[in-house]
């Protein structure tokens, strides 16, 4: 979508460079620790966990361990931060 509006950005595997916790705690501080923490992906189901019951800050430690507890796509567009797959907000980025 961002390409088709020639929009210029730049793309990281996660799984191969994947986020530290002083980066995810960046992210959290803009957007919270629950709208980055992917709750449907089946690694979360498999560890049983739900949303509110664990803190923030081992939210995030879980997702600087496994990144398929990230909720994708996360675009960073300057002070903006989308996260998961919302066409009108992805729209939105310039």
């Amino acid at each position: 979508m961002l390409a088709r509006r020639g929009v210029p950005f730049q793309t990281r595997d996660l799984f191969k460079e994947p986020l530290t916790l002083d980066e995810l705690r960046a992210l959290a501080a803009r957007v919270g620790a629950n709208a980055l923490f992917s709750w449907r992906s089946p690694t979360a189901r498999r560890q049983g966990l739900v949303p509110g019951a664990l803190p923030d800050e081992e939210l995030l430690r879980l997702m600087a361990g496994e990144p398929r507890l990230i909720r994708r796509p996360l675009v960073v567009a300057g002070e903006r931060v989308v996260v998961g797959a919302d066409p009108q907000a992805l729209e939105d980025v310039t």
